[in-house]
């Protein structure tokens, strides 16, 4: 009977042994896991904000450049009311078409040529021309083309087409390439937009 209380406590003492050494082993491990995790996720997270960092300013930078290029002159073509090519069922079109055309050297004269003829004695010289009301005058004359070429994209479109962005971008590129070939390199457009955009 003594005997089997002395292979139970060396039992007992063996297994709380192992249960240490075990769980010690486990905390160990735990320890150099976290470490590693710690030391990993910290030089990913400062690889990741310095590359983040040179992006924005590689992109700052290249908008900076690229702003007063792709600045241009809004022209307002009004609205549109188009029947739709969609074939079970008559659908319209209401939209607002406004265009982006490139500016040309010449109209923004410098100010000291727009200061230089003011003055007391200029009554019988001609007023100064608003460089946009001149530019507006000049877009009057493709107005009629462009807008044909407006309409004539946006209803061979059905509704289903220009319901979508994806559509609504394709047309608009459509759009930007037909009146393009009107303005023959005289200007160019820069973006077509839509204001309301209204399928009944």
């Amino acid at each position: 009977m003594a005997e089997n209380d002395k292979n139970i406590d060396v039992k007992q003492q063996d297994f709380t042994k192992i249960l240490i050494l075990t769980l010690a082993s486990i905390v160990i491990m735990f320890i150099v896991f976290a470490g590693v995790n710690y030391v990993i996720m910290e030089n990913l997270i400062t690889q990741k904000i310095s590359t983040i960092t040179a992006s924005q300013e590689e992109l700052d930078s290249s908008e900076g450049e690229g702003d007063e290029i792709q600045k241009g002159i809004i022209v307002d073509l009004g609205d549109f009311i188009l029947n739709l090519c969609d074939e079970t069922q008559k659908k319209y079109l209401k939209v607002n078409v406004a265009i982006e055309v490139t500016k040309k050297d010449t109209d923004f004269p410098a100010e000291e040529e727009t200061k230089g003829g003011g003055g007391h004695g200029g009554h019988g010289a001609a007023a100064p021309v608003d460089p946009m009301e001149a530019i507006q005058n000049e877009m009057n004359q493709y107005k009629p083309a462009i807008r044909d070429a407006v309409i004539t994209n946006l209803s061979s479109k059905t509704s289903t087409e220009l319901a979508t962005t994806a559509g609504k971008e394709l047309a608009k590129e459509q759009i930007t390439n037909d009146i393009n070939s009107i303005l023959a390199g005289e200007r160019e457009v820069l973006r077509v937009s839509f204001g309301q955009f209204i399928i009944q």
